[in-house]
């Protein structure tokens, strides 16, 4: 069976993780992504750790990059040369969507703008997401997903009461905007495939940010609330027997609240003797128990509980997919089923893996062409 989006053609410019996510998701589920990098300016994500083997140096080492560029291919443009920027005009005229995230104006200057874009191939859609978005006041601004964490408000609201304001443990903009982003190309090509017109879609990750936490403002207390919820009470994290180990409960109705004091056996409702009672108890067996009796409750797993989570497993999440440089690697698949058209998750490139397929075999280049172009560094 082929994938959703079989047919699908994406000229990906993006780098690092925001635009990257979104056009992994369109490539899992069947659309040709084609990934323009350069070993002259080496997308970051290729420098994120954690490396294979510890390989730092080696430029398809990174796992980081490997799980966010699953099932795409590579090919290598030096951007900064104008015979370079020739042949990514021929990648546009190809594709149905190109995809960047740059900085401010980087598009412009190398010749590659919204308007030339749209010369090459009338119909085209060009995505892009950035800190701020393309226009408004906030237009221009840079940075990475931390300050649209900060700008957003979640860097305020999260922590402890009294304690500064504390930033998410990811950049965390770097992956809501990619899903955003992914609703707004699919959204984009309805639009084409009726009425024949291309268009700039444009995505803020600040406005993403704000868009999965807008409801907390207006009910947000003036200290942190930490795990604390005006509505559902209890609500928190608990010690459970064992090193570090820890169970969420969540009761969101008097009747479930009473059969959390049932199981642990307490007379009275605090967060300290619910705490005192869950530490004697093993937490996997205490969380079906409570689940059983109709009480929210799981397990706080850390990275390695996750990552060798038999119920993830069990539900396909995790994919073992063979990487010439990571080997059998757990690859994160896209958390929904479609039965008729399902997903598959392949790897990642490597960096320029596919220079010849494309610009040859698919764009009709000569090879002479394109080993001159290589040994040039025009295509490198």
């Amino acid at each position: 069976m082929s994938g959703a989006l079989d047919g699908l053609k994406i000229a990906d410019f993006s780098w690092v993780g925001a635009g990257p996510r979104a056009t992994k998701d369109l490539a899992d589920n069947g659309a040709l992504v084609v990934k323009i990098e350069s070993a002259k300016r080496l997308d970051l994500g290729r420098m994120s750790p954690p490396f294979a083997r510890g390989e730092r140096k080696n430029h398809d080492a990174s796992a980081f990059f490997a799980q966010t560029n699953t099932s795409k291919k590579s090919v290598t443009i030096n951007l900064s040369d104008p015979r370079g920027i020739e042949v990514a005009k021929k990648l546009v005229a190809w594709a149905d969507v190109v995809v960047e995230n740059f900085g401010p104006g980087f598009m412009d200057r190398i010749g590659l703008s919204w308007e030339v874009l749209q010369e090459v191939k009338p119909d085209i859609i060009l995505a892009s997401v950035s800190v701020a978005g393309k226009t408004g006041p906030m237009a221009g601004f840079r940075g990475y997903g931390n300050a649209a964490a900060a700008m957003s408000g979640h860097a305020d609201m999260t922590g402890w009461p009294g304690s500064e304001p504390h930033m998410p443990p990811l950049a965390y903009g770097d992956v809501v905007a990619p899903m955003m982003l992914t609703v707004a190309i699919l959204s984009a090509l309805e639009h084409r495939d009726r009425t024949g017109k291309g268009c700039h879609v444009d995505v803020s990750q600040i406005e993403a940010m704000v868009h999965v936490a807008g409801d907390l403002f207006a009910e947000m207390p003036a200290d942190k609330p930490a795990n604390h919820d005006p509505l559902i009470a209890p609500h928190g994290v608990f010690p459970v027997a064992g090193e570090d180990a820890w169970i969420a409960i969540a009761c969101e109705a008097r009747g479930s609240a009473e059969a959390l004091a049932s199981e642990l056996g307490l007379d009275e409702i605090s967060d300290e003797a619910i705490a005192a009672a869950t530490r004697l108890r093993d937490g996997e067996d205490l969380a079906q128990a409570l689940c059983d009796a109709g009480v929210a409750a799981a397990m706080v797993l850390d990275g390695k509980g996750v990552s060798e989570s038999a119920d993830l497993e069990a539900a396909s999440h995790f994919v073992i997919v063979d990487h010439p440089v990571l080997g059998r690697a757990h690859m994160p698949a896209p958390p929904y089923q479609l039965p008729l058209t399902p997903w598959h998750v392949g790897p990642a490139p490597c960096l320029g893996e596919h220079n010849r397929e494309i610009f040859v075999d698919t764009l009709g280049m000569a090879a002479e062409d394109l080993a001159a172009l290589q040994e040039e560094g025009v295509l490198a």
